[in-house]
């Protein structure tokens, strides 16, 4: 089996580097993803722009790829240059935070796995739920960091590659949402819905110099105080049961959303 690896976060990003251990010794796998983050880039592709192409190590000396692009642009470059014959497999992440409900679509891990279902290639989009009270650590020097623990979505993301290889796609799946919480209390694996929303999204007017300061966003000599309006967003606090939000937030287990790629609703014969 040939299986490729993209992301959002980056090539060096630790959740490509955890999403390659979990499966490495299940398939010849191929790491090819942005440079740089490109987080909340949903499917955006980069045409009539060159891209550059370089090769790299992982921090266990592995060889991956960069692509001076998007994770949709890296999954192209991944199966239509790099790879000798098209992946059986794409997996997107480990993203390192949540990617769940109607707003997938923003998501840069999801769409390069719908870019990769779009070249008639299966994909897993996989993501950690990072909770902010337990993850978020102080080093001896006081300095803080984040602790990114990914045992347990290796270990979910790893017996869904074996199903997958045992059994293929259930009829109908184009790919799987699957994310996995930090602050698990039960491993076992949820099959959920999407939820209607996971951000609840606000504009900060920050239209002064004194709000600007008390933003931590500086004006610098060609930036006028009119020009600084910025948009925040929250994540939502309530989910339906069933749902994706709700399997990680209130039962704080596993998702595993199983998704079609054809957004069409059909049934409106009636409809005029």
């Amino acid at each position: 089996m040939n299986i490729l690896i993209s992301n959002d976060d980056g090539v060096f990003a630790p959740g490509i580097l955890a999403a390659k251990q979990a499966v490495e010794d299940l398939a010849n796998v191929t790491v090819v993803a942005p440079d740089i983050n490109n987080s909340s880039v949903g499917r955006r592709i980069t045409l009539f722009k060159h891209l550059k192409l370089q090769s790299c190590e992982l921090e266990d000396g592995s060889p991956a790829y960069s692509v001076s692009g998007t994770p949709a642009d890296a999954v192209i470059v991944g199966v239509d240059y790099v790879m000798d014959e098209k992946p059986d497999l794409v997996i997107s992440g480990i993203n390192q935070g949540v990617n769940i409900s109607c707003d997938i679509t923003s998501s840069g891990t999801v769409c390069a796995a719908f870019e990769a279902v779009s070249l008639g290639i299966p994909a897993i989009a996989v993501s950690l739920f990072i909770d902010p009270k337990t993850a978020y650590k102080q080093d001896e020097n006081g300095e803080w960091y984040v602790d990114y623990d990914f045992e347990l979505t290796k270990k979910v993301l790893r017996e869904l590659v074996l199903k997958i290889i045992d059994e293929g796609f259930p009829d109908g799946v184009d790919l799987f949402n699957l994310n996995v919480p930090s602050n698990y209390d039960s491993e076992d694996v949820k099959i959920t819905k999407l939820s209607n929303k996971m951000l609840d999204k606000h504009v900060i007017d920050n239209t002064n110099e004194e709000k600007a300061e008390l933003f931590n966003y500086p004006l610098d000599e060609n930036q006028k105080s009119d020009d600084l309006i910025m948009i925040t967003s929250n994540l939502f606090q309530e989910y339906e049961e069933g749902s994706d939000g709700y399997a990680l937030f209130v039962e704080k287990c596993p998702s595993l959303t199983p998704l079609k790629v054809n957004m069409t609703y059909e049934d409106l014969k009636d409809w005029k």
